[in-house]
């Protein structure tokens, strides 16, 4: 195995530290997991026009799901036996879909962050592969916005008996982004939602975007392991909506986003650790992004 080494140091606020991520190198082919479509399934015959495999950066390992699958739950469920680098990913039109495996080597606390590195490498994905004017926004923390409306978002796991300030055996970060709303609604029937075929979007479907997102999340290490943390919060805090224009933001040693208003003293504080546990972007009945 090969051991990317990443530092984390940001001057004011986060202390320096060392987090060793393991890239398990493999030249298997891509797997498929769960059950195949019956011919009942109406996404069966799409499954058949979009590609089986993946075009990855080296370091990553594929694993396919078929269209029911889910890649947060089962990169959860099977990642103290796949390894760090793997990426799950379900064969979808309507959705891009993947969750990405880590092996952190700082406590829980600290190696939590890495949702800020996941977050912009997805946000970064779709604009590569969308009109520049368009917009791509976080709300946070982990709520992805295409020109205002609500497009898809990003998810974080760790083993449920880690306590903060051990070392977790693996983390998984996770992303779902509306490519299509593959006739779900119809027009007009969901202002505040958003899919990205809808607004511009220049990409060959979901694949090519977690093509993209592997390449910017690699760029993401390799800053931060020769720049420290700190250009990994910047990337993120220039992402981040504001309630009000003269809102400065930061982030606290913790991850909790501080914000202090251009007028008045009163700032706020909003949890990191409560806001993934609300993962308020995703639609749990459906298991897509909010319409």
């Amino acid at each position: 195995m090969v051991p990317a080494v990443i530092a984390i140091s940001e001057p004011r606020t986060f202390p320096a530290r060392r987090i060793f991520i393991y890239w398990k190198q493999s030249k298997e082919p891509d797997r498929a997991a769960a059950a195949p479509a019956t011919t009942s399934d109406p996404m069966a015959l799409v499954t058949l026009r979009t590609p089986t495999s993946l075009d990855l950066p080296p370091g990553f390992r594929a694993v396919a799901l078929r269209e029911s699958g889910d890649a947060f739950a089962h990169a959860c469920r099977t990642a103290a036996d796949e390894g760090a680098g793997t990426l799950v990913w379900v064969r979808r039109f309507d959705v891009a879909e993947f969750a990405v495996i880590l092996e952190p080597e700082a406590p829980l606390a600290e190696a939590r962050k890495t949702l800020f590195m996941g977050m912009s490498a997805t946000a970064d994905a779709i604009a590569a592969l969308c009109p520049p004017e368009r917009p791509v926004t976080i709300a946070y923390p982990d709520t992805i916005r295409f020109d205002g409306g609500l497009v898809g978002g990003g998810r974080l796991g760790w083993p449920k008996r880690c306590g903060e300030d051990a070392v977790p055996d693996w983390l998984v970060f996770a992303a779902t982004v509306r490519v299509s709303f593959a006739g779900t609604v119809e027009p007009g029937q969901a202002p505040t939602a958003a899919a990205l075929d809808e607004e511009g979007f220049e990409g060959g479907g979901p694949a090519m975007l977690i093509e993209s997102f592997a390449r910017f999340f690699l760029r993401a290490v390799d800053s931060w392991q020769h720049l420290g943390f700190a250009p990994v919060v910047t990337d993120y805090l220039n992402r981040l909506g504001k309630d009000r224009p003269g809102d400065t933001l930061s982030l606290s040693p913790a991850g909790d986003l501080i914000v202090r208003p251009a007028v008045g003293d009163l700032e706020r504080r909003l949890s990191l650790v409560d806001g993934l546990k609300a993962v308020a972007w995703l639609d749990r009945e459906s298991g897509g992004p909010k319409l």
